[in-house]
C-alpha cells in the first residue's frame, strides 16, 4: 500500500474529505487481494482449480480430456461391440452412448499436469523415471519401473491405481519413455 499521508501538503493534512478520498483510492488500488487470489487460484498448482488448471495444462502441453478404459457390462458379446460379462459380474448396460473420452476432475487433471511437467524435466533414465513415479504416486504406496533388458519396461504398483491414474500411466503418453521401448503395467 502507498503511504498517501506523505503526498498531502500540510495545509490539507487534517482535511477529512481529502483524507477519506485518498484512503478510499488507496484501498481501491491495493493489488494485494488480487495477487493473493491469483496465487491461490492460478499460480499454485496445489490449490489451482478450473481455469487455473487449464492454464497450467496449456503451459505443459496436456488437455483435460483423457482416454479411460471403458467399463464392462452384463450382456451378450454377439449383440453389441461392447465388452460383456456373465451374470453377477458387471452392471447392466444402461443404453448410454459409450465413449472412452473422460473429462478429468481437478484432482485428476492436477496429477496429469504434474506427470507431464515432471516428464518434461526427466532425463529418461530408470532412476529418473522412478523419481517421477514416486513423486506422483509415492503417497499411495510403492511404485517403480524396471527394465526388461529386451526393449520393454514395466511399471510396478504395490497398490491399485485409480482408473484415472492407470490411464495417465498407460494411455496419456506423458510419462518418459525411451524410443522403441514398450511398456506394461502390473499390480502386486
Amino acid at each position: 500500500m502507498i503511504n498517501y499521508r506523505q503526498t498531502i501538503i500540510s495545509q490539507y493534512d487534517q482535511a477529512p474529505t481529502i483524507n477519506a478520498w485518498l484512503r478510499a483510492v488507496n484501498d481501491w488500488l491495493d493489488p494485494a487481494p488480487l495477487i493473493d487470489d491469483f496465487v491461490f487460484n492460478i499460480w499454485d498448482l496445489d490449490t489451482a482449480t478450473g481455469y487455473g488448471l487449464d492454464v497450467w495444462g496449456r503451459i505443459v502441453g496436456v488437455g483435460r480430456v483423457l482416454q479411460v478404459a471403458a467399463s464392462k457390462y452384463f450382456g451378450f458379446d454377439e449383440a453389441t461391440n461392447i465388452s460383456a460379462d456373465p451374470f453377477n459380474q458387471s452392471p447392466f448396460y444402461s443404453g448410454q452412448q459409450l465413449n472412452n473420452n473422460f473429462i478429468l476432475s481437478d484432482d485428476g487433471y492436477r496429477t496429469l499436469i504434474r506427470a507431464k511437467a515432471l516428464s518434461n524435466i526427466c532425463d529418461g533414465s530408470i532412476p529418473g523415471i522412478n523419481t517421477v513415479l514416486l513423486t506422483l504416486f509415492g503417497s499411495r504406496g510403492n511404485v517403480y519401473v524396471t527394465n526388461g533388458l529386451d526393449m520393454t519396461m514395466t511399471y510396478t504398483f504395490t497398490f491399485t491405481p485409480t482408473p484415472v491414474e492407470a490411464a495417465i500411466v498407460e494411455q496419456s503418453g506423458v510419462l518418459p519413455l525411451p524410443v522403441g521401448v514398450s511398456v506394461t503395467m502390473v499390480q502386486i
